[in-house]
């Protein structure tokens, strides 16, 4: 066994050719991250042509490495402009973009980029660990499991807001739940509240949902209050100590960054619940976890660290029952998944017995490929960072055409420009407001899976798969964090009413 790890690893970083097709392979999957809208599922479509043909090993660690650091750039507008790429970025935005308003865009940055490239190390780590006790891990879990971990990542909205603005959260948050039902039903395969909207036939786009809620609203408020993004001048606003500070955040906040990388990474192995579920239940976990959760949503670094950590650990753990199940741990393992089946690589068991060395192949280019991703973002990221000190009603027109072609790119469909502008419109409202926007994408990311697995788990156990023994330790943990959650939200209320009467 360890003839074999080191081996694969002497293997890859002694080719040039596989070590040139890993750093093509990191530039574009970073322009990929960086572009709202594209994702990892389209760059890998788009690059199958490219690998056709192409030796297995080298085809594989090109498409994998490509498809692994995505989520490493994704964050990058995130943090400047409010504009998330997809949902997994969307929990990053809630603390990126308040620091970079605050003028610490390269300290958001540098934590950031260095927590993905951890995590992703991380998540390789854990399915290097894994490989040994594969199949009773992944058989563990069952429709009825699959519903009450979205039920545990739901939950966690009352975690996002405080105080009075509690209610407001879950409000918003059984609005996403809401719209989650729109499309075909699980069940019966008709469609429900889509009219004669073809394109509704599949769900509202989450990209155009999440574009709407965050970046339009954004810029909108941007350019009626006009300066910069970043509120403080840019002689005080950037500098390399700032970066490498936000560089120096993770690893003093090692135990959340390990928590959450392990968390991203075990999600992954679950088929189905994909990395937008595991930023969101790791920024769930970082503010319920925290001493001082009123920090977060304001500029809190951990709540930077914490999502981007689980959205790139979960490629490790995804990659597990895509190679050795053939069932994709993700929707872009699957498109993954056809690419390798493309390039002659058959998942199931022969990947342990015969194959093992192209398995930790692979896991060795997650973490080169990560390690090569972090160092080129923290190289470029200074000039990225000063577009936060210019004006920003020069921007905006740029960055919401590019808002825009993001939207129509990720589905294709034309009527989701209309979708845009109705939800940014309510977005701008919610802005306005003062309304908490996250507990929306939340509900609409989860609510979806929520229902498909309460479905299956009815049809195969009916009312009883409650009683299941892993159903229950889930229960207990639901139960338990919305109690906390209304008792730590509450309780400060409770201390400042006790003030004002005392005598």
């Amino acid at each position: 066994m360890i003839e074999t790890m080191f081996g694969a690893l002497f293997n890859l970083v002694s080719s040039p050719h596989i070590m040139g097709l890993m750093l093509i392979a990191v530039v574009f999957g970073l322009l990929v991250g960086v572009t709202p809208g594209i994702g990892g599922k389209l760059s890998i479509a788009m690059a199958i042509p490219f690998v056709y043909g192409m030796d297995m090993v080298a085809g594989a660690v090109f498409l994998l490495t490509m498809h692994a650091v995505n989520g490493t750039s994704g964050q990058i507008s995130s943090i400047m402009f409010g504009i998330p790429g997809d949902g997994d970025d969307a929990a990053t935005t809630l603390d990126g973009y308040p620091l970079a308003k605050q003028g610490q865009a390269a300290r958001a940055l540098g934590a950031s980029i260095t927590a993905s490239g951890v995590g992703g190390i991380i998540g390789a780590v854990v399915f290097a660990i894994m490989i040994p006790i594969l199949e009773p891990v992944i058989l563990m879990f069952s429709p009825a499991e699959f519903f009450l971990i979205a039920l545990l990542g739901i939950s966690f909205i009352a975690f996002l807001s405080s105080g009075s603005r509690i209610v407001k959260g879950l409000i918003v948050g059984f609005y996403g739940l809401m719209l989650s039902t729109v499309g075909m039903d699980p069940i019966t395969g008709t469609p429900r509240y889509s009219g004669d909207f073809l394109f509704l036939w599949d769900g509202v786009s989450l990209v155009t949902a999440v574009l709407a809620m965050f970046a339009v609203p954004e810029m909108i408020s941007l350019s009626t209050k006009g300066g910069s993004i970043s509120a403080v001048p840019m002689d005080t606003g950037f500098s390399y100590r700032q970066l490498l500070s936000g560089v120096r955040e993770v690893p003093r906040h090692w135990w959340l960054v390990l928590r959450t990388s392990v968390i991203g990474a075990v999600i992954g192995m679950i088929p189905g619940l994909g990395g937008s579920t595991a930023a969101w239940l790791c920024y769930g976990h970082a503010v319920q976890s925290s001493k001082h959760p009123e920090r977060f949503g304001k500029g809190a670094i951990e709540g930077v660290i914490a999502p981007e950590t689980a959205s790139n650990g979960k490629e490790g753990g995804s990659l597990l029952p895509t190679l050795f199940f053939g069932i994709p741990g993700s929707s872009g393992m699957a498109v993954l998944l056809g690419a390798f089946l493309i390039l002659g690589i058959q998942p199931g068991a022969l990947m342990v017995t015969k194959h093992l060395d192209l398995v930790w192949t692979l896991i060795w280019a997650l973490v080169v490929g990560n390690l090569i991703a972090v160092s080129m973002l923290l190289v470029i990221c200074r000039w990225v960072a000063v577009l936060t000190f210019i004006n920003g009603r020069m921007l905006v027109p740029f960055i919401l055409v590019f808002v825009t072609l993001g939207c129509f790119v990720s589905d294709f469909q034309w009527q989701n420009l209309i979708v845009l502008v109705i939800f940014s419109a309510i977005g701008y409202g919610f802005l306005r407001a003062d309304w908490p926007r996250a507990p929306f994408v939340i509900g609409l990311v989860l609510g979806g899976k929520a229902e498909a697995s309460l479905n299956q788990a009815l049809q195969l156990w009916g009312y009883s798969f409650f009683l299941r023994p892993l159903s229950l330790v889930l229960i207990a943990m639901i139960v338990s964090l919305m109690a906390y959650a209304l008792y730590r939200n509450f309780r400060p209320a409770a201390r400042r009413h006790n003030v004002e009467v005392s005598p």
